[in-house]
């Protein structure tokens, strides 16, 4: 690569950033494994990577370890494969209701079934997530898994008159509750995307086709795209997160309890950039939509606006009001992560250079911020002052959202990842003889 004199270095071209992407990958891929539960399953992790019980057992982060270590397994990673099938064991074994289908959310520390919080969209999207890396990966037990997870999420959670997901049901699937939530629509649309992936893998031409094949996954995705486009347009590129059941935006929700985890009062700056980067990640897989790259950058803008040194400090702020004001100061890892996923997205998709530029100056922050270096994965909570807290998110849980963030500026943005992994995508990638090679 030769460069100009005066004129910044496109960090994403070097060979050199890639490699040490690569490092950050494997380092985290490390640092959580011994999530790996004996009796099937993922644990939660505290701030030094051990398990810690008092959480049991939750099948989002066992979903999620099942994806990065499906992941790990594709990017030839040694250790990989055990968490990946200790993972995926939980989620076929005791996390799955066997008697009225679908997952629990979580086992308390005693292994009792958490009933009261009902069947989850946001769970199943991400066991729809984690059967479809674990197919792509070849783990024992992925295509009996997807081929359930699919059956439960179309019976169960997507609403085809609607376009998108309801959000959750009581225990036994008798009654479906009338929150509905954009956070379980954005992980839904992650998931559809990688189950069109692993199926038109999986399809035989003479096999019937899981949920209506690939393209009907896809065109499920782009749908609940739709709706999102037509809210940046609606809020002025702040996303309503919760709704009635009619989906009428219910804005003051949470207003008393602004630092929900899942649920929190006002507008996203995260969830803006998630969402930039999804669209054009369906863009990427039902073809060409200036729509959805509008979209994209406009809810970028305005998560950055928003939400960057909002209050005089590096890093973003959980949430604003609807006009901006910042109100949970707290700086969430997960929100760094996809931002410098977005930036790289939207700079493969513009070829605009500020783009380029925010991603470098984002890692630059979360090397200095978020990587523990002593402790291994990254702090996921800051305060305001950009020290580590544990207010809204204690220990260091798992690395879903820190190793895509390694790898998503490294593949295109079609297919998803544990494909693109599968077919040898990455930009660049380690040859046989241990150097550097550019795909």
């Amino acid at each position: 690569m030769t460069t100009t004199p005066g004129v910044p270095v496109d960090r994403l071209a070097l060979p050199a950033h890639h490699a040490w992407l690569d490092a950050e990958c494997r380092r985290l891929l490390a640092f959580g494994t011994q999530s790996a539960l004996p009796d099937g399953g993922a644990a939660y992790l505290d701030a030094t990577g051990r398990p810690d019980p008092t959480h049991g057992v939750r099948t989002w982060i066992t979903a999620r370890t099942t994806h990065a270590y499906s992941l790990g397994v594709l990017l030839g990673v040694p250790g990989s494969a055990p968490v990946a099938d200790a993972a995926l064991r939980g989620l076929t074994g005791r996390l799955r209701d066997a008697e009225h289908g679908g997952w629990f959310h979580a086992l308390g520390p005693d292994g009792v079934p958490d009933r009261a919080a009902g069947k989850s969209c946001y769970d199943h999207a991400f066991v729809l997530l984690a059967a479809s890396s674990a197919v792509l990966a070849g783990r024992p037990g992925g295509t009996t898994l997807l081929a359930d997870a699919a059956d439960i999420y179309l019976e169960r959670f997507w609403d085809e008159a609607a376009g998108r997901p309801v959000d959750t049901w009581d225990a036994d699937f008798t009654r479906p509750d009338d929150y509905r939530g954009l956070n379980a629509t954005m992980h839904s649309v992650e998931a559809l995307l990688a189950v069109a992936d692993a199926v038109e893998v999986l399809d035989a031409p003479d096999a019937p086709a899981v949920g209506g094949g690939a393209a009907a996954w896809r065109n499920r995705a782009a749908r609940a795209a739709r709706f999102v486009v037509e809210l940046a347009a609606a809020h002025d590129g702040r996303l309503p997160e919760h709704f009635g059941p009619d989906w009428a935006p219910e804005l003051g929700l949470n207003r008393n309890q602004p630092d929900d985890p899942f649920k929190p009062y006002g507008a996203t700056p995260g969830h803006g950039l998630e969402w930039a980067r999804l669209l054009l990640h369906v863009e990427a897989a039902v073809g060409a939509d200036d729509v959805l790259a509008a979209a994209a950058v406009r809810l970028f803008d305005r998560a950055v606006d928003d939400g960057w040194a909002a209050d005089g400090a590096e890093g973003f702020v959980y949430t604003t009001d609807w006009d901006g004001t910042p109100v949970v100061r707290q700086r969430m890892h997960w929100v760094v992560a996809e931002a410098i996923a977005a930036a790289a997205a939207l700079y493969r998709r513009t070829g605009e250079r500020r783009f380029a530029d925010r991603y470098a100056a984002w890692w630059d922050y979360a090397e200095r911020h978020l990587l523990d270096r002593t402790g291994g994965s990254w702090w996921h909570e800051l305060d305001r002052h950009n020290r580590p807290a544990a207010t809204v998110w204690p220990g260091k849980p798992d690395v879903y959202h820190a190793v895509q963030a390694t790898l998503l500026p490294r593949l295109p943005l079609a297919p998803t990842l544990a494909r693109a992994l599968r077919e040898g995508l990455l930009v660049f990638s380690v040859s046989a003889d241990g150097g550097w090679r550019q795909a």
